[in-house]
């Protein structure tokens, strides 16, 4: 059966993660390539002793040089197969029961799809290919989103950085249908306008959803700061939790505009809203000098560190912006704090954390621990896909 399939044989002793179930295959760790294949090729994986470990998509270009298909020699890897892994994908959104219009239905190798990605904000589908083996079956899965939602619209955002390393080129435009004027989507009761085109990730941080509600109930009645606000999901989650004020805080202009219109689009106080474009490390410095003072902060910065090689780099700019946040924070206050960075664990951020706390000379206590929404799942087979992580800290006195 594997006589004229293209193989992957690994050096000995590499063959440990795949057999624990881990979906990729370092090009490190490859002795030998039998065949010709080509970038987005399906490849078998083998042992230095023979052995079948699993069906992947060939990426010669990439870093990960596969990505794991199917662990099951008798698997095809064909359009059923992917037909599969997309209904049972959106047989595990519809049992989350989330309450929204916005969720993320496909999410990459923790849906054994791996390098595809689908998010749907209310009836427009938004697709995202990242690796050569989604883009080889990328004309299956455009068929397969027609057939299961048939009057969507379907946009597609392959342009992120990633592409790059596969070797692909970005691809961003309409494939299906035609884009509304606003792409309106409900959250939580809330509204939110979502730029499919060029908004962050796909248009919107989904994977903050459960994040936004759970630290608005604790902006009754308190002096809000919301950091990197982007297009003010947290701050109109504050406002509608009956924040006194809100200070938001982004680099983006056009962000904080479009912040603004939710403000109004959710009929809540512009008075108790204040907007500052600005460098958030050198604001936090600034609003330190003048003496400010908030019963919550928010910190949700972008990505720091993609990798773990960046992870000592990030920890200082997370450090930075803690220990400010901190000094800004009153007694009794809380600080919401995040990182989205794959190359931080949430061990290392809590260490981080704690030590901005030390040198704050303040001390807090945790009182709960985030992480990504469930639509955005993490298979226990691959922790890489946990990325999201964050801490709900309350000042002491």
């Amino acid at each position: 059966m594997l006589t004229d399939t293209p193989t992957l044989v690994l050096k000995a002793g590499r063959e440990k993660s795949l057999l624990r179930r881990h979906p990729w295959v370092f090009n490190g760790a490859i002795a030998q390539v039998r065949g010709d294949p080509q970038a987005g090729a399906t490849v078998a994986v083998k042992s230095a002793e023979g052995a079948f470990l699993a069906w992947a998509a060939y990426s010669p270009k990439s870093r990960i040089a596969a990505r794991v298909w199917s662990f099951r020699e008798d698997e095809t890897v064909d359009a059923a197969l992917i037909a599969r892994r997309f209904d049972a994908a959106l047989a595990y959104r519809r049992m989350l029961r989330i309450d929204s219009d916005a969720q993320r239905l496909i999410y990459a190798e923790a849906d054994g799809l791996p390098g595809v990605v689908v998010d749907r904000y209310a009836d427009v589908l938004v697709l995202q290919l990242t690796s050569a083996g989604a883009e080889a079956w990328r004309e299956v899965i455009v068929e397969l989103l027609a057939g299961r939602f048939p009057g969507a619209v379907l946009f597609e955002r392959s342009d992120a950085e990633v592409r790059h390393l596969e070797g692909l080129e970005p691809r961003l435009g309409l494939v299906r249908g035609r884009l509304p004027g606003a792409v309106l989507i409900r959250e939580h009761g809330l509204r939110f306008r979502v730029d499919v085109a060029r908004g962050h990730k796909t248009g919107f941080y989904l994977d903050q959803r459960e994040n936004r509600q759970r630290v608005g109930r604790h902006a009754r009645d308190r002096d809000v700061l919301n950091c990197f606000a982007y297009t003010g999901a947290f701050t109109v989650h504050s406002l509608d939790a009956g924040a006194r004020s809100v200070l938001s805080v982004d680099s983006s202009a056009e962000a904080l505009e479009l912040a603004r219109e939710h403000v109004t689009l959710n009929e809540l106080d512009p008075a108790r809203c204040e907007w500052r474009t600005a460098d958030v490390f050198q604001e936090l410095r600034r609003l330190r000098d003048q003496g400010r003072r908030f019963g919550l902060i928010i910190l949700d910065p972008p990505k720091f560190a993609p990798t773990h090689q960046m992870a000592e780099k990030a920890a200082r700019g997370y450090k930075d912006i803690n220990l400010t946040a901190m000094k800004l924070l009153e007694p009794g206050g809380i600080l919401a704090t995040f990182s989205c960075s794959g190359g931080l664990s949430a061990d290392l951020f809590q260490k981080i954390v704690a030590g901005a706390a030390w040198d704050a000379g303040a001390e807090f206590r945790l009182l709960a621990r985030f992480g990504q929404a469930a639509d955005h799942p993490v298979s226990l087979d691959y922790p890489e896909g946990e990325y999201l992580k964050g801490l709900l800290l309350y000042r002491g006195g």
